[in-house]
């Protein structure tokens, strides 16, 4: 009787176990798909470590900063209209941009420079087969954009001093290009940056409820907010919850600054 009594008791805790063993992995599975259209596309990596020395004292404080940071414009579509939501939040942001598209728009990237943004340098075509072609094509891609800029804003001495990657430079798409590629942005005076948070408005089809909430998801537990978002609508369109963004960023205390703040042009 002892043996079937401890027999049986061995087979109850074993059935908990797996009982137990089986909520957790449900719960698990849970958990990572309730965030996967949220953080699938999410990097941890906060500020690409070129410019990472140049704000490291500021990201350690306890000011709240976030730093709106436009990328692929100009647009006919959607940039005005980012524009205006800006003026009306009185909030400067920084506009990576597109060389060939600024040549095509040359008026909304002076409508930009002259209302207080930063443009800064998102190479000439976007596309990496001609970026990381060469040496000479990657030097030539900045170079061909800054003149963009330069003609828009009626500066022939312009130089943006910002570069960020198409895709970023923490991805592995053409990684090796772009670290043997470094170098060369320190000899034209350039820093490049990334992101610490993003609403992944170029990753899918989300609607405004989803790219608010993706914002807030990578923005928590930091003090210092390098934010990615697209003026194009290209898959989802961020000037709907623009405003929405940048009245949750300020309840929760952040103020708004641009890269003025370590460049002076």
């Amino acid at each position: 009787m002892k043996i079937i009594l401890f027999i049986k008791s061995n087979i109850l805790k074993s059935l908990l176990c797996f009982t137990l063993l089986i909520v957790s992995f449900i719960i698990l599975l849970k958990n990572v798909f309730s965030n996967y259209f949220i953080m699938q596309p999410v990097y941890s990596k906060a500020i690409s470590n070129n410019l990472l020395d140049t704000i490291s004292e500021l990201a350690k404080e306890d000011e709240k900063i976030a730093y709106l940071t436009f990328d692929d414009g100009p647009t006919t579509s959607i940039t005005p209209k980012i524009l205006t939501i800006l003026k009306e939040e009185n909030v400067k942001a920084t506009f990576f941009v597109i060389g060939k598209l600024v040549e095509a728009h040359p008026e909304i990237v002076k409508m930009a420079y002259e209302e207080g943004h930063y443009i800064a340098n998102h190479s000439y075509s976007h596309n990496n087969s001609i970026l990381y072609k060469s040496k000479d094509n990657f030097i030539n891609e900045i170079k061909k954009t800054d003149i963009a800029i330069g003609n828009a804003i009626d500066d022939d001495e312009y130089c943006s001093h910002v570069f960020r990657f198409p895709n970023g430079f923490m991805s592995t798409l053409y990684k090796t290009q772009k670290e043997n590629y470094l170098p060369l942005l320190k000899e034209m005076d350039y820093f490049y940056i990334d992101w610490n948070c993003l609403n992944n408005d170029s990753m899918g089809k989300y609607s405004n409820y989803q790219l608010l909430e993706n914002m807030k998801q990578t923005s928590k537990g930091k003090n210092t907010l390098v934010i990615l978002m697209h003026d194009t609508k290209d898959v989802s369109d961020s000037s709907f919850v623009l405003k929405d963004s940048i009245e949750y960023l300020k309840a929760q205390g952040y103020i708004f600054k641009n890269f003025y703040e370590f460049i002076d042009n």
